[in-house]
């Protein structure tokens, strides 16, 4: 087995078995992405995102994570006790996870016995995949930045189950919302973009309805001071009749508003994580004064962050993917802990930055709200009455 073992934070994260059982080898098969610059990064942030989901989640049980080459195609390899039921659900959630294996043999001829891993997913994935437009977020990253920032969160051990709630305050065309349904969770957008809002108004419903799936979908007025300022879709939806009858129902919200109203238009305390892809340098998530809208993501999360953090539960996330050609990371880093987040700013946090383009090298950042969950997340959005 040709071996390029993952050095500096990502291997220092994974420590030692804590179980008693004899530890056995394990290859997960790296999904390939159709992005070529994706592709090319796509083992090493599968690596820093599995230490991550070890040490938030897992409680280090993985030791010698490392990528490595079995006939010249990629793999994760680590070694730890055979997985149970929750380890396997929490591994079908990485992002490029294509196939887990256990390593039998030596290194010099290993075989590979499958080992299977259950659904990801609630939903049809097209529900993601179908969009295709021009800055559109790339759906293995957007699995990624939804996955770090949930595992970081007082609720990250059971993330696996579905049930949580996540909001992005720049939702875009709903890529981050439209995954994390896929997973099972509740999901809410601002998006200050009414051209973005009406596609993805226009592309839910029809999907819904070619899906055949129990849902209602409406566009209602957005109300503030006695006044429509913008519209919102409320969408409910059930994976079957069923469950449509017993009120097991996934939602969906997306608020036309500026990011900077966030406080105004859903409840506080209602938000397991906040997961946004934050502009890149172009026109994008908030006006400033003057009616221009913010070029600096800097000072957007800046002026935004606090009516973020009044939504969030005690215990919940911040995961923030930016241009580090806009912002340095320190500077943003520092945002976030003048806010009284608490930052995850070593080991596999930092082994997530990677190139986009030749004007983009995307990092993350993840900062903890302190205290802890009050419990499993209920149903409702709402803010204020005002606000119908």
């Amino acid at each position: 087995m040709g071996t390029s073992a993952v050095e500096g934070p990502v291997a220092a994260a994974a420590g030692p078995s804590t179980a008693s059982t004899t530890p056995r080898r394990w290859a997960l098969l790296v999904r390939p992405s159709a992005n070529r610059v994706y592709d090319a990064d796509a083992p090493g942030l599968l690596a820093a995102e599995l230490g991550v989901l070890d040490r938030c989640v897992l409680g280090g049980v993985l030791a010698d994570l490392a990528v490595r080459e079995v006939g010249g195609i990629p793999y994760l390899t680590w070694s730890a006790p055979a997985p149970d039921v929750r380890l396997l659900a929490h591994l079908a959630q990485l992002s490029a996870a294509y196939a887990l294996f256990e390593v039998t043999g030596g290194d010099d001829a290993p075989l590979l016995a499958p080992v299977a891993l259950p659904p990801a997913h609630v939903l049809d994935d097209d529900l993601v995949t179908i969009p295709k437009y021009t800055g559109k977020t790339n759906e293995t990253f957007t699995a990624l930045l939804l996955n770090v920032t949930l595992w970081a969160s007082a609720a990250g051990p059971r993330s696996h189950r579905g049930g949580l709630r996540v909001l992005d305050p720049m939702s875009g065309r709903g890529t981050t919302l439209s995954t994390a349904l896929l997973r099972g969770h509740h999901a809410a957008g601002i998006e200050v973009d009414g051209k973005d809002v009406d596609a993805q108004v226009a592309f839910v419903k029809t999907w819904l309805r070619r899906k055949r799936l129990k849902h209602t979908a409406d566009v209602v007025p957005l109300r503030r001071g006695g006044r429509a300022v913008g519209r919102r879709l409320d969408v409910e939806l059930a994976l079957d009749k069923d469950a449509w009858k017993a009120g097991d129902r996934l939602t969906l919200r997306v608020c036309h508003a500026d990011t900077l109203l966030a406080a105004d238009l859903y409840a506080d305390r209602s938000f397991d994580a906040v997961v946004t892809d934050a502009p890149y340098g172009v026109q994008h998530g908030s006006h400033a004064r003057g009616g221009a809208l913010h070029r600096s993501p800097l000072e957007l999360v800046r002026e935004a962050l606090p009516g973020w953090l009044r939504l969030l539960r005690p215990g919940g996330a911040v995961g923030i993917a930016w241009n580090t050609h806009v912002a340095p990371r320190e500077e943003l880093v520092g945002v976030l802990a003048a806010a009284g987040l608490e930052p995850l700013d070593d080991g596999p946090w930092r082994a997530l930055r990677h190139r986009v383009g030749q004007a983009i090298e995307r990092d993350v950042v993840v900062a903890r709200l302190p205290g802890t969950a009050p419990g499993p997340s209920g149903p409702d959005l709402d803010a204020h009455p005002p606000h119908p």
